[in-house]
């Protein structure tokens, strides 16, 4: 078992480039999630949206690269989290994590991390949590 980081410690920020809908459309394929409120711009403002809008998984996934950019995906037992907004095309993301827990689940050796994914106005798109094994 190695040394856990100190309650407190922040993990590296993951800052994304822009929202774009080639990556929107690049998600929907990879994932066969083909919903048109996330592709289709008239569908969208049918829907009454002003736009199309990020899936929550790819979100999701952008915080869990943030954490396995962290530590090796093999330490990772548990993520979860919510989703808070919606994102749209040109908002840029940032994901950020925070050590809040030692003996997670009241089990040595694991920790708990707190992490939110953000736009640049610092409004919260996704929340949640993940416990590792240190």
């Amino acid at each position: 078992m190695s040394i856990l980081p100190p309650i407190g410690t922040a993990l590296p920020a993951l800052t994304l480039p822009p929202l774009n809908r080639a990556t929107l459309a690049l998600y929907a394929g990879g994932s066969g999630d083909h919903v048109p409120l996330h592709i289709d711009a008239a569908f969208a403002k049918n829907a009454g949206y002003p736009d199309v809008f990020m899936h929550g998984m790819l979100g999701m996934a952008y915080v869990g690269r943030m954490l396995t950019e962290w530590m090796p995906q093999s330490r990772l037992k548990q993520f979860s989290g919510r989703f808070v907004a919606i994102t749209y095309p040109d908002e840029q993301l940032t994901a950020t994590g925070r050590v809040v827990e030692h003996g997670a689940g009241g089990v040595p050796g694991q920790l708990r991390v707190d992490v939110t994914l953000a736009n640049a106005a610092g409004e919260p798109k996704f929340t949640g949590g993940a416990v590792f094994e240190a």
